[in-house]
């Protein structure tokens, strides 16, 4: 209650780390709830030139002048206390809070707040909850962890009730958000370096559950899911799954060439809507579900959500693909957990390509070291892989775990140190009818931008060669 006191009282918020994908879709909340903003970020980018066309002014570099006038200053995680805007703030005496705070502040703004929680499918699911309501004409706001097509950003700002955000368990992030409804799409074993074991995390999943002040709508199907919710009182619950006894069900699944699924949506036996996916995997079944069953509690018709689900085509680097060059797909993924990894190479896998190389930049070492053999089981599937170093994140490499250890447990594997060097190996084997696909949480879709380029300078060097004499 304290946060939200201190929003009723201030009229200028200063941004550090303004164009950050967090950061923006708040700022943008913010200023249409009239707000002062003003922000400063280190490099220009489309997401700064998108906040200046509201006409809140960005600066580009961090001072400490850059600071005046502002009664609230906020701030990323990633955001050192020697930031010399910060550094100011703290010196000054005005009042600070890092952006996971300020989030769950807005969240109590919004009567129909939506938390979409979960260790895997959370953009995706986020990403589809906005596109049904916005296409239904709900006018949501927004926050979300990838691009989302139809609204060409990360984030809006609506001028209704419901407001869609991704909540994130990384150190209990999602602790701070005060949602109406709340979605939790699966609960796994992840982020160990923090939460130590899965009994911890379910345990965290828990009093987000408690958090949530109407409705829960969770995964059925899911054991720990289950057992997070245990307990919980006061609130309605809406289970959906492939399972019968659930809420909302998947039923008569039906996989179509691409790997495109096609099912119905029961609600109590009663068919809701007949739906046909654009991006593919079954674990989309599940996020498509859960989106169903939000889209359905805020009064979608069965019409529109199926309509709606059918022209989503998914959010920025997921399954996203990049372009197609002599009949050889290249696409990027996010997946950087084994489960996410097996969903997204077992979809690829059944999409009838020649053959699938998968490019894997590992996240963090304690991801790796933690979870070595569930690695080596999830890349044992696609045809080729070809692994970068482990990317340290935030963290020193005290587990003494590196690429090779994981490479020397995956058959058809190899190790490669630089994007250059990956990029003109797989293009030199590729052949067409592949896909060739980048996955990590890092700065692996850097890779995936390389191939795609050199691939589209190779097609200028032969279209050029046919006007040569």
């Amino acid at each position: 209650m304290e946060y939200q006191n201190l929003l009723n009282t201030v009229k200028h918020i200063h941004f550090i780390g303004i164009g950050g994908s967090g950061m923006c879709p708040i700022a943008e909340i913010l200023h249409h709830r009239g707000y002062y903003i003003t922000g400063s970020d280190i490099n220009e980018s489309e997401t700064i030139q998108k906040i200046r066309s509201y006409n809140i002014p960005v600066t580009i570099g961090q001072k400490a002048e850059n600071i005046k006038g502002a009664d609230l200053i906020v701030y990323t995680a990633a955001v050192k206390k020697n930031n010399p805007e910060l550094a100011a703030a703290l010196k000054s005496g005005i009042p600070t809070l890092e952006r996971a705070i300020m989030l769950g502040a807005i969240t109590k703004y919004y009567k129909d707040a939506i938390a979409v929680a979960g260790t895997h499918g959370k953009t995706t699911t986020t990403g589809m909850i906005t596109h049904l309501l916005l296409s239904a004409g709900k006018d949501p706001s927004a926050i979300i962890g990838g691009k989302l097509p139809i609204i060409g950003s990360n984030g809006r700002a609506g001028k209704s009730n419901i407001m869609v955000c991704e909540a994130c368990e990384y150190v209990d992030t999602f602790l701070q958000l005060n949602p109406a409804v709340s979605v939790i799409t699966n609960i796994d074993a992840d982020h160990l370096e923090y939460f130590g074991s899965l009994e911890n995390i379910i345990q965290s999943f828990h009093k987000f559950s408690k958090k949530t002040s109407r409705t829960l709508v969770v995964n059925g199907d899911d054991a720990n899911v289950k057992q997070a919710i245990a307990g919980i009182e006061g609130v309605e619950i809406l289970t959906f799954g492939i399972n019968p006894d659930n809420d909302y069900v998947a039923a008569n699944i039906q996989d179509e060439a691409n790997s495109f699924e096609n099912f119905m949506v029961l609600k109590h036996d009663k068919l809701i809507a007949k739906i046909r996916l654009s991006i593919p995997g079954k674990h989309n079944i599940m996020n498509a579900l859960a989106a169903t069953a939000i889209a359905d509690y805020f009064g979608v018709s069965g019409a529109d959500i199926a309509k709606g689900l059918y022209g989503f085509t998914g959010v920025h680097r997921r399954f996203e693909r990049l372009g197609i060059f002599n009949q050889i797909v290249v696409a990027d993924d996010f997946a950087h957990h084994p489960t996410e990894l097996r969903a997204t190479l077992t979809a690829a896998m059944n999409m009838g390509f020649r053959k699938v190389w998968a490019i894997f930049q590992p996240h963090t070492y304690s991801r790796t070291f933690l979870l070595l053999e569930d690695f080596a089981k999830a890349l044992s599937i696609p045809d080729q892989v070809i692994l970068t170093d482990i990317l340290a994140v935030r963290e020193i490499n005290t587990y003494n775990i590196f690429a090779e250890d994981l490479c020397a447990k995956i058959p058809n594997s190899i190790c490669m140190k630089s994007f250059d060097e990956i990029s003109d190996y797989v293009i030199d084997q590729a052949k067409p009818g592949d896909l060739i696909i980048t996955l990590g949480g890092g700065d692996i879709y850097r890779c995936a931008n390389l191939i795609v380029e050199k691939y589209k300078y190779a097609e200028k060097e032969v279209s050029a060669n046919k006007y040569t004499v």
